[in-house]
């Protein structure tokens, strides 16, 4: 993996994570189109996804250190179960579908349509306040979640997102519970990833230089995914997810196009 590759995937990754359009299918069709395939691409892929995350950390520092209201952990803790329990059991789907870039442009096709008629479909908002989450709804939303893990490409922010509005969280609540929820999904998928090949291949974490390019890669996604955070709950709370829909499906056909003319494989 070249050092451009990884700073033009790290960035496509803080901008991407905590927006409805899939950092995941973003950083695949990146890699198609760049021609860099290979156990350490894919490691490199999942790693950075929690540099980017830590970017909630510093945000939202205040809520993740306030050991007081163990209620917050207990809800972080109950949501995050179900993508541990659908991700190891359908971890060979799931890598089998991220080495399908049509399938993935696809999927964000169809999600591009149902963030067109998302902010119509929850109009009343009843909660706007984190303490008013309850472990149930957080459960729920965990549930969404899984959409993500099971269908590449349809993002797992837009997921969880959607899943809090439909459980009548705002929207601006509702993304940051989303943000929240990142923290421990990302902290299990990158341990699991690093031990996983530390276990199977050693040799591609103690090559020459890999481990500084995985560090680059998270410092990368980290500074922009700030920016990102700062300008999607901006916007969202003004505009809503219309942008986003026909950002999806413009992308999406642009993606079918080009593997149908042969200038990206399939």
């Amino acid at each position: 993996m070249s050092t451009l590759h990884a700073i033009i995937i790290a960035i496509i990754e803080g901008i991407t994570e905590f927006l409805p359009i899939s950092s995941t299918g973003h950083m695949a069709i990146a890699s198609a189109i760049m021609g860099d395939h290979g156990p350490f691409v894919e490691l490199f892929e999942i790693v950075i996804q929690f540099g980017a995350i830590l970017s909630v950390v510093v945000l939202y520092w205040r809520k993740f250190f306030d050991f007081k209201k163990i209620s917050f952990y207990i809800k972080l803790i109950i949501a995050i179960i179900p993508a541990l329990v659908f991700g190891a059991l359908f971890k060979k789907h799931i890598d089998a579908m991220l080495e399908k870039p049509m399938i993935i442009a696809v999927i964000m096709l169809l999600g591009g349509f149902v963030l067109l008629f998302v902010d119509k479909w929850f109009q009343k908002p009843t909660i706007d306040r984190e303490d008013n989450i309850t472990v149930k709804k957080g459960f729920i939303i965990g549930c969404y979640q899984v959409l993500s893990i099971l269908f590449p490409g349809l993002s797992r922010s837009a997921a969880t997102i959607i899943g809090g509005m439909q459980q009548k969280l705002s929207r601006r609540l509702a993304a940051e519970f989303s943000f929240f929820l990142a923290v421990p999904t990302m902290l299990a998928a990158t341990v699991y990833s690093l031990y996983k090949m530390y276990k199977e291949q050693p040799e591609v974490l103690t090559h020459s230089g890999n481990m500084g390019t995985l560090l680059l890669g998270c410092v990368i996604a980290f500074i922009v995914a700030i920016l990102a955070i700062k300008f999607f709950i901006t916007y969202l709370q003004k505009h809503g997810f219309r942008l986003f829909g026909w950002y999806r499906i413009i992308v999406g056909l642009a993606l079918i196009i080009l593997f149908y003319t042969g200038v990206i494989g399939k």
